[in-house]
C-alpha cells in the first residue's frame, strides 16, 4: 500500500527561536485532502554519559512544556557550528552541560522524537572515559541545570518509581541495562 501524502500547500504559522510551525494541506493516497500541523526543529543529540565509577550523569531541570522538573540525560540541538555533524554536537553539548570530555563516543541509535508532529531527529550516544574539560564552552544562558550521578540500580529504581518520564532518557536506560547484561555491545 502507498502511504505517502503529497503536500499541496504550506501555510507558515510561527517562526521562533527553536521551532518553526506550519500547516500543510496534503493529498491523501485515496485522493482526499487533510491538514497537518508540523513543527520543524533542529536535529539533536543525547548522551548516556557513564563515569569511571559506573554511574550515569543526569540533569535535573525545569521543562516549561510539561510544567515540571525533569531528570534527563544530557542532550542538545545541533546548531550552526555542527549542523551536519551529530558527533561534534555531542562533544560540544557534553562540555557545555556536564563539563566533561569523553575518550570513547559510540553511536547507539537514532530516532524521531515524536514523528506525529515534529521532524526532530535525535542521535543517542554512549560516552565513556570521562575527564573534566580543560576549556569550558559557554553554557546556554537560559538553562538552569543541576547534575546528578546514579548507578544502574538507582536508575532502574527511578524508572520504576516513575521519576524518569523523558523518552530519550528511558531509551538510554534500557540500552544501559542491555549493555550491562552483555546483550549489546557499543558500536565502533
Amino acid at each position: 500500500m502507498n502511504f505517502e501524502e503529497k503536500v499541496t500547500a504550506v501555510a507558515p504559522k510561527y517562526h521562533g527561536a527553536i521551532i518553526d510551525v506550519e500547516n500543510q494541506t496534503v493529498m491523501l493516497p485515496n485522493g482526499q485532502t487533510a491538514h497537518r500541523d508540523v513543527v520543524h526543529h533542529a536535529d539533536a543529540v543525547a548522551m548516556l554519559a557513564i563515569t569511571e565509577d559506573g554511574k550515569a550523569i543526569f540533569e535535573e531541570q525545569w521543562r516549561a512544556p510539561v510544567a515540571e522538573t525533569t531528570l534527563e540525560i544530557p542532550a542538545g540541538k545541533l546548531d550552526d557550528r555542527d549542523r551536519d555533524n551529530a558527533k561534534a554536537a555531542a562533544i560540544r553539548e557534553l562540555n557545555e552541560e556536564t563539563r566533561y570530555a569523553a575518550s570513547e563516543i559510540h553511536e547507539v541509535c537514532g530516532f524521531y522524537t515524536s514523528a506525529g508532529f515534529t521532524d526532530e531527529y535525535m542521535t543517542l550516544y554512549l560516552v565513556t572515559g570521562l575527564k573534566p574539560v580543560t576549556t569550558k564552552l559557554p553554557q546556554d544562558a537560559d538553562e538552569n541545570i543541576v547534575l546528578h550521578e546514579y548507578t544502574l540500580a538507582e536508575t532502574k529504581q527511578l524508572l520504576d518509581d516513575g521519576k524518569l518520564k523523558d523518552q530519550k532518557t528511558i531509551t538510554a536506560v534500557y540500552y544501559w541495562q542491555l549493555l550491562e547484561a552483555g546483550l549489546v555491545k557499543p558500536k565502533d
